[in-house]
């Protein structure tokens, strides 16, 4: 029995986000994720301006004048949500933590592809799968998707998207639509010893892709048509004044002392945030992956409508 707190606020994440697909998304979902090929439809008489490649000729024959097939667009589509569940996405500044405005995410694009007859499934993920839901339809499907990402609990607290990206390529063989929803934030050995290096003056900086992860999400797009999702929260851009602070990383217990009223500091830990930043969108840039960063304090309507909107003009260019 799945407790009452649980279904309601399930049930909120349903109401909200069915009405912004019904109202805003429905249509550029269509238009942004097509399939993969063409079904034949049927055989029709042959009409000036027809392709006369399309021609069935033994059709042609028995009829004694020309025929032609006519194909429509494969419309069923597979979208697998990958989502990140370590320990960094339990952080939030405001109302929502990332992992709670994953799952409202996810559901916006869950129920736009129930909505056109696509199936969705899902990958949980830290440093290793925890959970694998097979691509399925309907709505009882969506929420079951919606309460795994809102509340299975994680084994592990790390994060290691290549072994995701390498669950996916043994259990979904066909062309899919695979939306990465992640901070995309990780650590390195090397920064680690930087980290050591300077634990008592500066304070615990992130990492993003290493080259690994960037190997993996190349390949995986070369198969399937990968989006990246990078949730974040606002203190994870710049650091707030708000004197001495105790934190602990949540992916690795480490604990560190700052001083956040410290200016040098604040603009150091700005500079070098900004920098990764512009590090990650460069390297999903060269493996061609599109992608949108959504913030735990900021509204995500508009940012969703607008690169879809993005992604349609260039589809229509290409």
């Amino acid at each position: 029995m799945i407790p009452r707190e649980i279904l309601k606020k399930i049930r909120l994440i349903e109401l909200r986000t069915n009405r912004l697909v019904s109202e805003t998304l429905a249509g550029q979902y269509h238009s942004v994720f097509k399939g993969q090929g063409m079904n034949f439809d049927e055989v029709r008489e042959y009409q000036p301006g027809d392709d006369v490649r399309a021609i069935d000729w033994n059709v042609t024959a028995r009829m004694n004048h020309p025929f032609v097939k006519k194909f429509v667009e494969e419309r069923e589509l597979t979208v697998m949500l990958v989502v990140d569940l370590s320990g960094s996405g339990l952080f939030g500044s405001g109302d929502q933590s990332k992992r709670e405005l994953a799952a409202e995410i996810a559901s916006v694009l869950a129920f736009s592809a129930i909505r056109n007859n696509d199936k969705v499934g899902l990958i949980l993920f830290t440093d290793a799968v925890e959970k694998y839901i097979p691509p399925r339809k309907g709505r009882r499907h969506v929420l079951r998707v919606i309460r795994e990402i809102l509340f299975h609990e994680p084994r592990n607290h790390g994060t290691d998207l290549n072994s995701a990206l390498e669950f996916l390529s043994h259990v979904v063989r066909h062309r899919a639509i695979v939306v990465v929803l992640s901070d995309f934030l990780g650590q390195t050995s090397v920064t680690r010893r930087e980290i050591n290096a300077h634990l008592r003056r500066q304070v615990v900086l992130s990492e993003t892709l290493s080259q690994t992860s960037l190997t993996c999400l190349r390949q995986a797009n070369r198969r399937h048509d990968v989006v990246a999702v990078q949730i974040i929260d606002r203190y994870e851009l710049f650091l707030p004044d708000l004197g001495y602070l105790t934190l602990k990383d949540a992916e690795t217990g480490e604990v560190v002392e700052i001083n956040t009223g410290d200016e040098r500091k604040r603009h150091a830990f700005a500079q070098r945030q900004q920098r990764i930043q512009r590090d990650l969108q460069r390297l999903l840039r060269s493996a061609n992956v599109d992608t949108i960063q959504l913030r735990t304090d900021k509204p995500y309507t508009q940012a969703l409508a607008r690169f879809f909107d993005t992604r349609e003009k260039r589809r229509r260019r290409g």
